[in-house]
């Protein structure tokens, strides 16, 4: 072994040795925390992590809940004495991190780390849009004048401009007029710019040696960094940690594209005239180019939403509640692109024939559009040649989108809330993440509790380009739980298949005698809105309460599930991110097989490319990706080593259908059971396991 040789496998040793000084079963944690328990998968991955960290690689690792693999990444994170960015999909493990496992490493292992938390531009309070909020208040939503008088005076005294200082209710519209989007800050060429929260942030987070963010904020600044130089957020830094990295395609792909929108539209205008608020001398005519470019897109819009009416009905997406992409505006009344009877999102396939009726109202706004760019394009300073450059970067978008010739992008509509959209995404975002991420990080550790289908990584690796002849080391640790004792899968026998026109009433019978075994504790888990109503009515006589999605916020929904059993009726929001461990819950129902619906164009577009290519798409996608989907929500279930319950999966093609296999072999190892009396029997008899 040369000297080089040496080194590096001494240096191994180092890191191993450190970690096993945490983690190890007499490590820090163990002797600083009574009860600590030693969990022999979490050390094996946090050395998994640590060699990639040090020999510069790739690694993907799955890792079943109870492993905990949050510091798991964490521990050798802080030791690698690299700039390491953590990126999570939900706001909790977010918060976790911060509050819980951060502290815990520091103030109980004795790691010497800097972190900082970095949320996204919409997050902090601008000065300069804030101060020409304050020169004229006005408030669309009734009621939210009784806020600003706090939020005043946090201002004159918050270090850090963060919105979360001051508790402001999650749909408080006038704060979309206090702060700023990735097309709305002007970055460096702001007269505020060293000032600034958003500038204050990134430079805690330049001297940190962890950075903390969500996926949507990573992608959002990757995007920015290839389109607009001086209004990135993350400091530069040398290795990528994606938690929950399950859900990277999906968002990957909604900021890998282009984007056109009523809310664009309408924000544009809206601060167009803010800008000249204090010029006399240009009120009248900016009024009139934005009363015209305001009715221009309205029309247009409504005749996009028209044709999304008419036609065919597309995907629609149980809703998830207010969720705004970087860039895409934020809601503020009233609007008339609100579907008529649609419940949720709704997608369609961009087509000529639908453009077509609407090509007089798209010149209009194309016209209007170059009317406010050429108003502002010489003037002087900074704010008012930043319009102009926003409206011309519209018109480029919206011919882009219109247009639809790129072949590698897939092109729709979308009715989302109050909001119309028009995108052009990637068919295939491997090759965006390929161009933008790993030509420029050669460290990346992609983790979750559901990346294997099948007991296997091929289809999250192909699904984010992660090609074969890159150095990738794989991992899979099914964690702690002995789910062949802890959970029970129910596929209740003479059901019908989720097509024939019965099957909701039988669905509705088999959920009644299941909740009926374990005394409500339920969620009932749907993969549509229709679904979900049908179940919920059905059993409107349950001896339970009866707590339905978006009756209330998502959090007060669960703090009511949890005071007294009971049966709550969801759609995907619930299907990940929800944490009740103990028997609160102790039975959750999956109607069907979660199998992305074909109309939907993003879908419709993965699958063409696959079959052009020669490949199965079935097999090779739909499969795979619904499989993972039902290990999210078969995942609610088990939360702790005391836990136990059954799920029930009220779709029979799982046993009558070839591809039925790949699910199951997909789903933690628990006993299938095929009646609801094996089922109250294993529920009764602990540690009986009838045969199926």
């Amino acid at each position: 072994m040369g000297a080089r040789a040496r080194g590096e496998e001494a240096g191994r040793g180092r890191l191993t040795k450190a970690v096993e000084a945490v983690l190890g079963a007499g490590g820090a944690l163990a002797r600083a925390l009574p009860g600590y328990e030693h969990r022999r998968d979490q050390l094996a991955m946090a050395l998994e992590v640590a060699l990639a960290l040090r020999e510069r690689r790739y690694l993907v690792v799955e890792a079943g809940t109870g492993t905990g693999k949050t510091l798991a990444y964490l521990v050798p994170a802080a030791l690698s004495g690299r700039k390491v960015v953590v990126s999570t999909a939900t706001k909790t493990l977010q918060e976790q991190i911060w509050t819980r496992d951060l502290p815990l490493l520091t103030g109980k292992a004795g790691i010497r780390l800097e972190a900082a938390y970095l949320k996204g531009r919409a997050n902090y309070y601008c000065l300069v849009r804030g101060a020409k909020f304050t020169e004229k208040p006005t408030f669309a939503i009734h009621g939210e004048a009784a806020l600003w008088p706090r939020i005043q005076e946090w201002v004159g005294h918050t270090a850090t401009g963060d919105r979360s200082e001051i508790d402001l209710p999650d749909q408080y519209g006038a704060w979309r007029e206090l702060s700023a989007s990735g097309e709305t800050c002007l970055g460096k060429d702001c007269e505020r710019y060293e000032e600034c929260f958003v500038t204050r942030a990134r430079a805690r987070a330049a001297q940190a040696d962890l950075v903390l963010v969500n996926h949507h904020l990573f992608f959002a600044d990757l995007a920015m960094r290839t389109s607009r130089a001086g209004v990135e957020v993350l400091p530069p830094y040398d290795a990528v940690i994606f938690d929950e990295a399950h859900a990277l395609e999906d968002v990957a792909t909604g900021y890998f594209g282009l984007m056109v929108s009523s809310y664009r539209i309408e924000e544009l205008a809206r601060d167009a005239l803010r800008a000249v608020a204090d010029r006399p001398d240009l009120q009248k005519l900016v009024s009139e180019r934005t009363g015209e470019l305001e009715t221009a897109g309205e029309r247009f819009f409504a005749g996009v939403v028209g044709q999304v009416r008419a036609g065919s009905p597309g995907w629609v997406r149980p809703s998830r509640g207010p969720s705004y992409r970087q860039g895409e505006g934020r809601p503020r009344g009233p609007s008339l692109f609100q579907a008529e009877g649609v419940e949720g999102d709704v997608r369609v396939a961009l087509t000529e024939r639908m453009l077509a009726p609407a090509a007089s109202e798209k010149a209009r706004l194309d016209a209007a559009l170059e009317d406010v760019r050429e108003l502002f394009a010489d003037a002087e300073g900074t704010a008012l040649p930043a319009l102009a450059r926003r409206a011309g970067e519209l018109r480029v978008e919206l011919e882009a989108v219109t247009a639809m010739k790129e072949p590698s992008r897939v092109y729709y509509a979308e009715v989302r809330g109050r909001g119309a959209f028009l995108r052009a995404a990637p068919v295939n975002v491997a090759e965006e993440l390929a161009d933008r991420l790993y030509r420029r990080v050669d460290t990346i550790v992609f983790t979750s509790a559901t990346l294997a289908a099948g007991g296997r990584l091929d289809y999250f690796r192909r699904e984010v380009g992660l090609a074969p002849e890159l150095d990738v080391a794989e991992a899979v640790f099914p964690g702690p739980f002995d789910y062949r004792t802890q959970a029970a899968l129910v596929v209740p026998h003479g059901l019908p298949e989720p097509s024939a026109p019965g099957f909701f009433r039988a669905a509705a019978a088999a959920v009644r005698t299941l909740v009926d075994i374990t005394g409500g504790r339920a969620f009932v888990l749907s993969t549509s809105v229709r679904g979900m109503n049908a179940l919920r009515e059905a059993l409107a006589d349950l001896p339970y309460p009866l707590l339905l999605q978006g009756e209330r916020p998502k959090g007060k929904l669960l703090d009511a599930f949890r005071e007294e059993p009971s049966v709550l009726f969801a759609t995907q929001s619930f299907w990940e991110g929800v944490d009740v461990p103990g028997e609160a819950l102790s039975l959750v129902v999956i109607d069907k097989l979660p199998f992305s619906p074909p109309s939907d164009p993003v879908v419709a577009a993965r699958v063409r490319a696959l079959e052009e290519d020669g490949r199965d798409a079935f097999s090779e996608l739909s499969v795979p990706a619904a499989a993972l989907a039902l290990k999210q929500g078969f995942g609610r279930l088990i939360r702790s080593r005391t836990d136990r319950g059954l799920v029930a999966l009220l779709d029979v093609r799982i046993l009558t259908r070839g591809y039925g296999r790949a699910f199951l072999a997909t789903l933690p190892p628990a006993p299938l059971l095929r009646s609801a009396d094996d089922a109250r029997r294993w529920w009764d008899e602990p540690g009986q396991v009838p045969r199926a």
